[in-house]
């Protein structure tokens, strides 16, 4: 069977399957068997279907997905959003419009900790939203800031998205994806607070009294253990001192003693976590399971050989090629997490960017830079939807606010693509790139 007729059967059962409101990890897996049934005898399609989703999750940098889940979910409850906001009100509270600046660097601190968009949304835009609303602000307008701001979390480290990237990609090495992810990170905040001024000068919206040295360094000093958090894990990876699924053991270990020092843990809270973690990481390890499956048949018909074929003979310019790549990755986000949608569209177009000549390093801060994206955007944004419970406002309201954060972010993932510096000058000067 050649490449376009697996190809048909695959996407076409999983989209129709996706369409009825079938789970993606049960969509994946039922197109990956049709699939594989067309070429093969039933009794081998259906070992080597289960064979591959075993495989897939077989993987011990897999057991740093559950833990920073864990931790995730510990820093929750665990009282380190208030101190983080505090914090994020201290650098921020001089500029027009304070609380929206406040509410994108407390995304970009308790994201990079959490690793979760979701949790940093509704942690960081719960403990902003009845300040903004005594203030004064546009329901709308905050929640659009809080919902451009949650994704920086899943590019600053430590992200379980680069980890689910290093074991679809091939053992790309997770220090060196962890350091490529600060400038983008950095730089997506930087982009959502000089959208955000603008609309706040505008509106004249408040700033806060410089505070004194005094008061700056005790908020500082509040905040330092859950910031260690940090040079504890990625530092500890990136020296070398331990695996990734070692730093996630710190991490939980860490977070767990913080929030028993911060008194903000309970016995009762704990099982309600680890219910929750169980739950999330049940979805996640059957999505990479089921999306194993996938990547095999994909790989047998030779589906990412096709399209790297065929996208190179539509196109002989590089330029147009990650054009087109990015505005796939931009639509691909609209409707699926990012989690499946790394998984699926990995072995897509890893190979096309490779054969481009972009290191794989570069190619996944793209790719999940574009997911990030795709978490703001409807109809199957979950930051987005998140967001707007948390701040009391209809989607209607919001999305139009978000439209000048959607083009400046556009605008930033072109240049993430096209100026691999930008992604790859940290890990370079490390000497993390092998």
């Amino acid at each position: 069977m050649d490449a376009l007729t697996a190809a048909v059967v695959l996407f076409s059962t999983f989209f129709v399957l996706l369409v009825l409101g079938v789970p993606i990890s049960v969509g994946l897996g039922v197109a990956s068997f049709l699939t594989a049934l067309v070429f093969l005898p039933r009794e081998d399609a259906t070992y080597v279907v289960g064979q591959s989703m075993n495989v897939g999750i077989e993987s011990f940098s897999l057991l740093a997905v559950p833990l920073f889940i864990f931790a995730g979910n510990i820093m929750n409850n665990g009282g380190i959003a208030r101190r983080l906001v505090d914090l994020a009100l201290v650098l921020a509270g001089r500029v027009p419009g304070a609380l929206a600046h406040t509410n994108v660097v407390g995304n970009m601190l308790f994201g990079s900790l959490s690793g979760s968009a979701v949790a940093s949304a509704a942690a960081i835009g719960g403990t902003l939203h009845e300040r903004q609303k005594e203030e004064g602000y546009d329901p709308g307008f905050g929640a659009a800031v809080n919902i451009a701001s949650a994704s920086t979390g899943l590019l600053i480290p430590p992200t379980t998205a680069a980890i689910v990237y290093s074991t679809v990609a091939g053992g790309v090495s997770v220090s060196a994806l962890f350091m490529a992810g600060y400038v983008p990170g950095i730089l997506m905040g930087l982009v959502v607070m000089g959208v955000a001024y603008v609309f706040t000068r505008r509106h004249r919206y408040p700033t806060y009294d410089r505070v004194t040295a005094g008061q700056a360094a005790k908020v500082f000093l509040q905040a330092v253990p859950s910031l260690l958090l940090i040079l504890v894990v990625v530092g500890g990876i990136v020296a070398g001192v331990f695996t990734a699924t070692e730093g996630a053991g710190a991490a939980v270990l860490y977070c767990f003693v913080l929030s028993l020092i911060y008194r903000s843990l309970t016995w009762a809270d704990l099982r309600q976590i680890m219910t929750r973690t169980v739950v999330a990481t049940g979805v996640v390890m059957f999505l990479i399971s089921a999306s194993s499956a996938m990547s095999w048949v994909m790989a047998y018909s030779g589906i990412p050989a096709a399209i790297t074929d065929a996208l190179l003979s539509v196109a002989d310019s590089r330029f147009l090629i990650l054009l087109l790549m990015v505005i796939v990755l931009l639509v691909v986000g609209t409707f699926m997490d990012i989690t499946p949608a790394i998984l699926i569209f990995t072995p897509i177009f890893l190979p096309i960017a490779t054969e481009l000549g972009m290191h794989p390093v570069h190619f996944g801060m793209v790719l999940i830079l574009a997911m990030c994206i795709g978490t703001m955007t409807p109809p199957v944004g979950s930051v987005l939807f998140v967001a707007t419970g948390v701040s009391e406002v209809t989607i209607e309201q919001v999305v139009p606010k978000l439209v000048p954060y959607f083009v400046g972010l556009v605008l930033l993932l072109l240049a993430i693509t096209y100026i691999p510096a930008l992604s790859l000058g940290i890990p370079q000067w490390m000497g993390l790139l092998g």
